[in-house]
Parts: C-alpha cells; structure tokens; sequence
C-alpha cells in the first residue's frame, strides 16, 4: 500500500487518527454530489479512497432520529455517491460500516459472520448503515469495493468516541459480551486488507466480547477511587444491539487477530498517559 495514494473523506475521529498514523491526504470537504466527490479525486489524485464520513449522534446512536436527514447523507447517501466515484475513476473504495446492523438474540451467541442479512430496523441508525452496505456489497463482486464492519471503538488515548471515555462517565454499565474494535488493530488490519486487495465485507473486531467490568477493573488498578455498579438484568435495554461478530474471514486473509483481552491493559495505559500529558 502506497499511503501517499490514499484519500481520507472525514476529519472526524476516525479519519483523523488514519491520517495521522499513516500520513496520508485527508479532505473534510461536504459530499453532497458527485461533482463535489470528483473535484477532491481531481485535486489529489488518489488510487485509493477511504470514507470515514458517519453521523453516530452527539451523544449516542439515539441521536440519529433527531436529525434523520444528516444521519442518512451522511451514512446512506455519501458511501453511495464514493463508490459512483471510485467506479468511474477506476481506482479502490474502502468504507467503513458498523456491526450495529443486527438484533441482539439472548438466545443465541453464535458469532454473526459476514453472510447474515442484516435485520436490525428498528434504530434509525442501523437502517440507514443498512441502506448503504447493501449496493456497496453488491458491487464489489465486480469492482474493487472494500466493505469494514467496525463496533464499539476502544483506543489507547482519550477522545469522547473511545468506549473507556464513556464507561467511566457511567454510574451504571452493562456486563454483557459485546464485539468491540481496538482502533491501532484496525489501523493494521485495515493496511492488510488493502494489501492483499480484499473485497466485499470483512468483520474487523478484536477476538472475543468484552465484558466492561474487565475493563474498568484494569482501570480501577490505576485509579483505585473510581466506583462504578453493573445494571441489573431487569434494567437492561435487550433491543440494542449487542453481539459478538465472527473474526473468521479476516484472519482467513492472512491477519492475525487479538483477542480483545489482549489489549486492555495496552489500552488503559495508553488512555492514562494520554490523559496526563
């Protein structure tokens, strides 16, 4: 992978730390057209194309009902309008979709592999993923379309989109096994797919759920006067999606996986030297 080839769409969390650990070019420029798209691929000149424009909410998913127009340009409209763009150029189309497009069932903890048709309708947010991965999906049988399915992100510094900077805001958490995405693993496995020119959808989490009380727990190592309660299973909200996303097909490709167990503790040191600096 030539990163002086890659085009970052997005300035938001994701896009910013790509940019930043690979050096690449990056635009925040609004996608509204496909004339807007197409002066950005004029203006740098790419090979390939990698979209990190996403509206998750302020706070949280809830959020995307309240502005249902911004959340569809943004994660229905604009993947569509750069693989348009990414075809006509010829040149690769990575986008980054979400696991959060299945319903959580009790029942069942078989990790979800890439081939299972998404059926979470409910939150606007997971519809409108769902309204793009689709298309996107179908043409990278033909054309050279990348498809990254991330879920909760967890980092080794501190920004309001990393999952310890919520937690430790919470008087309550859950404790059910959730698939979670450690973002300096993405960074590599996103490199790797990109190398050996993968296609169609790739689940990219970390091995295993993690549960947050682990995670607290390593935190409250280093910071012994931090409390926290687990919400009763009476308080829990089961519609939401929790889930466990199957990592067989990425390291099918050649990647090796973490378990997420791994690199809790990589993490919180990282967030806690982020936070001190």
């Amino acid at each position: 992978m030539n990163r002086n080839e890659i085009l970052i769409f997005g300035k938001g969390y994701l896009g910013s730390r790509l940019a930043e650990e690979w050096k690449c070019n990056i635009t925040d420029k609004r996608i509204n057209s496909l004339q807007d798209a197409q002066e950005e691929i004029e203006k740098y000149k790419p090979g390939i194309i990698i979209n990190c424009i996403g509206h998750t909410g302020i706070n949280n998913v809830d959020d995307c009902e309240i502005n249902k127009d911004k959340t569809l340009n943004a994660n229905s409209f604009v993947p569509i309008i750069l693989a348009e763009i990414a075809l006509r150029n010829k040149i690769k189309l990575a986008h980054i979709s979400s696991g959060c497009i299945y319903k959580f069932n009790y029942e069942n903890q078989e990790p979800i592999n890439e081939n299972l048709v998404p059926d979470s309708f409910d939150l606007f947010y997971s519809r409108s993923k769902i309204y793009s991965e689709k298309p996107l999906e179908a043409l990278s049988k033909k054309y050279d379309i990348l498809i990254i399915r991330i879920r909760i992100p967890l980092d080794n510094r501190s920004d309001k989109r990393n999952i310890l900077n919520k937690l430790i805001k919470y008087k309550k958490i859950i404790d059910l096994p959730n698939s979670v995405t450690y973002i300096p693993d993405l960074i590599n496995a996103l490199e790797h797919l990109i190398n050996v020119n993968a296609r169609g959808i790739y689940n990219v989490v970390n091995k295993g759920g993690l549960r947050y009380p682990l995670l607290l727990n390593i935190y409250k190592k280093y910071v012994p006067e931090f409390k926290y309660d687990i919400i009763s299973l009476k308080e829990l909200n089961l519609s939401r999606t929790n889930m466990i996303l199957s990592v067989k097909k990425l390291e099918e490709s050649g990647f090796s996986v973490r378990h997420i167990n791994e690199v809790l503790e990589e993490s919180v040191l990282g967030f806690l030297k982020n936070n001190d600096s």
